[in-house]
């Protein structure tokens, strides 16, 4: 038996005035999701428990099976492990984005105007984290650079008790004074966040950038605090081999964590121009390679969510579906027998343009155990089944005959 699981970062919404009220669940053609949906079974599930954020980290590790109130210390852990940085019982963990704000004068009145900083590249973000580390690097603060506009800082003997460190993505458009923690704790973060901007408004790849009509990456923001982290192997807890395939380091972290591989696709970017077909290919590359269980990440339609891109998440939704899932589906035909779910971690609305809480819809086909579906899947279809679980754990129980 293979297992196949394809994760939509956010895919679920709410009506989208831009689209005559409809989700782009609802717009998108996606005649290979759909045709699997009439002979699979289709219902809902919550992937967010009530006393956790409605974060990726969270969604992702329930779809994976893991209670994530016992084993969640914290996403920016999860994204160093992946990065390679080896953590101390001690150390404490953030996610520095590199981000553009507006440029008032009081660093309490600018704007949130990009928490990607323009999808600057890994090259340029890299350039932007050296002169941070160079300028607050320490024994006791490290910056580690990772993918894009997402690194990492390390404080040595640090403490996670930091009031509310807000992530940037939740903020866009917005003026960012009331979002900054006004914990002492977080005084000495915060203070670095409000210096970087001095620091790095005319570093040369700032300026270059400018000067290519891009946005600037004239500031750090430090969020997503954490301890190491202790995850069960995945083939311990489920008694198979299984692969994780991700642009994003969180992902890649939680597979590492897993003792899961996690197969680096090139011109994987985590946006609308990732590489979807190098995906699918790494998936079936996985199943050839005697992988029993395989997990593609697809963090396109997250990211048009917070970007406030209707059309680009619909398309998103229709590549997926003409790119990636023929490919893997033709591979798992070859065996006797396979099983694929399909669903998003949480839902990242259009109107919202941050993710949400709510139960998301997912589909599960059974080569051999075909059953009466919907004629499309969506958010209303998924619900209207009355199939609802109550976590990720009991649904990947399900999924996996346990």
């Amino acid at each position: 038996m293979k297992y196949l699981v394809v994760l939509y970062d956010g895919m679920a919404d709410y009506p989208v005035p831009e689209l005559n009220g409809k989700t782009p669940m609802e717009v998108a053609n996606k005649p290979n999701f759909d045709a699997l949906g009439k002979k699979g079974t289709v219902g809902i599930v919550k992937t967010v428990a009530d006393s956790l954020k409605p974060g990726s980290d969270v969604a992702n590790l329930s779809a994976l099976g893991y209670d994530a109130e016992k084993c969640y210390t914290g996403r920016s852990p999860l994204e160093a492990v992946s990065i390679g940085v080896e953590l101390n019982d001690d150390d404490v963990t953030m996610r520095c984005n590199v981000v553009t704000l507006s440029d008032e004068e009081n660093y309490e009145d600018k704007t949130m105007v990009d928490y990607s900083a323009g999808d600057i590249s890994s090259e340029e973000a890299a350039e932007i984290i050296k002169t941070v580390e160079e300028h607050f690097g320490n024994d006791i603060y490290k910056f580690y650079n990772g993918v894009s506009y997402r690194h990492c800082l390390v404080w040595h003997c640090g403490t996670t008790d930091l009031g509310d460190m807000t992530p940037p993505h939740d903020i866009s458009g917005r003026v960012i004074g009331e979002y900054l923690s006004q914990s002492e704790n977080a005084k000495e973060l915060i203070a670095m966040m409000k210096e970087s901007y001095g620091l790095l408004k005319n570093h040369p790849v700032n300026l270059k950038r400018i000067a290519e009509g891009k946005k600037p990456a004239n500031s750090i923001w430090l969020w997503g605090e954490g301890t190491k982290p202790a995850l069960e192997a995945f083939e311990t807890k489920f008694g198979l081999k299984g692969s994780i395939i991700s642009a994003v380091d969180l992902l890649k972290g939680i597979g590492g964590c897993a003792k899961m591989n996690t197969p680096e696709v090139e011109g994987a970017t985590g946006y609308i121009d990732t590489n979807f077909a190098g995906k699918a290919q790494a998936a079936v590359d996985e199943f050839r390679n005697g992988q029993d269980f395989v997990y593609i990440h697809i963090e396109a339609t997250d990211e048009c969510g917070h970007r406030h891109e209707p059309e680009n998440k619909v398309k998103a939704i229709e590549i997926i579906d003409r790119e990636v899932l023929p490919v893997v589906l033709e591979e798992l035909e070859k065996f006797d027998d396979y099983k694929i779910m399909i669903l998003p971690d949480h839902p990242t609305p259009i109107v919202t343009m941050t993710h949400a809480r709510d139960p998301v819809p997912f589909m599960i086909y059974h080569k051999n155990g075909e059953k009466q579906g919907v004629e499309t899947v969506t958010e209303a279809t998924a619900k209207s089944t009355g199939v609802y679980f109550d976590s990720g754990v009991e649904l990947m129980k399900y999924f996996l005959d346990k």
